[in-house]
């Protein structure tokens, strides 16, 4: 078991620093530095003096090799500290800590709202009560992932808020401007896990297990709550950890679209305005968070099934 544990994290450590590293390369690969786009956002690219420029890169460290940077950001980053923005000057933990619970009020609701709908659709997709009902929900999960999640938002922005203004379509006051971002980002996430669920749930229907109990006279519902759906969420539980770091990369988009003050806002801003110390912040956050996620998920696995350790380490043997 330790050396299970032991490999996840080592694992989670390669991920950690690939995340890292990529993320620094993106943005030196993009033309200009923090410095011209800083000066280009206030509007003083043409007044201030070349020389101060030069000298406030040469104060950042934009002056050295790319890898000399890169060495410096890295054994800082080690320490956790990611530095100050070069916007702002506020330190980077700040910033994250400031907006983080605006995006967790929207991510956490979202998740639980996707498990939800997701084993809803999923059960109700196994039950052979009428075909084209079963059909339907069946096909439901692929539509939804079809469509792009900034579409739902604005479809409901324009229903719920225009047409009949039941929910605020902007701002970050209350948990009525929670709502229609929350379903916004938690349709395709559903959708997702719905398919997986779906697909495992048939499956372990048809089981020996199973049959006997039918042939016990346990009802259909029992079967799948109490005999079915603990084996057939294994899959689905590898999904829910992956869909952690989609849930945190479509906040952003979601945030952006309902105007909320969150990470994504933070990132957009720091992009566009070269910050590098911000993005790389929020960018190794964001894979810490997904890391422990599916190390986590990676530990509950032999909790639901203890063979589960053994045949992965025989595989990767």
């Amino acid at each position: 078991m330790w050396q299970f544990v032991f490999r996840r994290v080592a694992q989670a450590v390669v991920v950690l620093w690939a995340a890292y590293t990529v993320s620094f390369l993106l943005l030196f690969a993009l033309p200009g530095d923090s410095v011209d786009a800083v000066a280009g956002a206030s509007g003083a690219a043409t007044t201030v003096d070349p020389a101060e420029l030069d000298r406030r890169r040469a104060e950042y460290g934009f002056d050295e090799p790319l890898f000399t940077q890169y060495a410096h950001h890295l054994a800082d980053a080690l320490r956790g500290d990611f530095g100050a923005s070069f916007a702002s000057g506020e330190p980077v933990g700040a910033l994250i800590a400031e907006a983080l619970p605006q995006t967790v009020q929207l991510t956490v609701p979202a998740l639980v709202l996707a498990i939800v709908l997701g084993t809803t659709v999923a059960t109700l997709a196994t039950y052979r009560v009428s075909r084209w009902l079963q059909q339907l929900l069946l096909s439901l999960p692929s539509l939804a992932i079809s469509i792009p999640t900034f579409w739902i938002g604005l479809m409901l922005i324009q229903v719920l808020s225009f047409r009949a203004p039941v929910f605020p379509a902007f701002g970050n006051d209350g948990w009525r401007g929670l709502v229609l971002p929350t379903i916004t980002l938690a349709v395709p996430t559903a959708a997702l896990l719905a398919q997986v669920l779906a697909k495992s749930l048939s499956k372990t229907l048809d089981e020996p297990y199973v049959q006997t109990a039918r042939a016990k006279g346990v009802g259909p519902t029992r079967i799948r709550l109490r005999h079915a759906l603990q084996n057939a969420s294994l899959p689905a539980l590898t999904v829910v950890g992956l869909l952690v770091g989609g849930l945190l990369a479509n906040a952003v988009l979601i945030e952006i679209v309902f105007s909320r003050n969150g990470l994504g806002r933070i990132v957009v801003d720091a992009v566009t305005l070269q910050d590098v110390p911000v993005v790389q912040g929020v960018v190794v956050f964001s894979a810490v968070v997904f890391v422990s996620v599916n190390l986590l998920v990676d530990l509950i696995y032999p909790l639901l099934d203890p063979r589960i350790v053994p045949s992965r380490e025989r595989s990767a043997a």
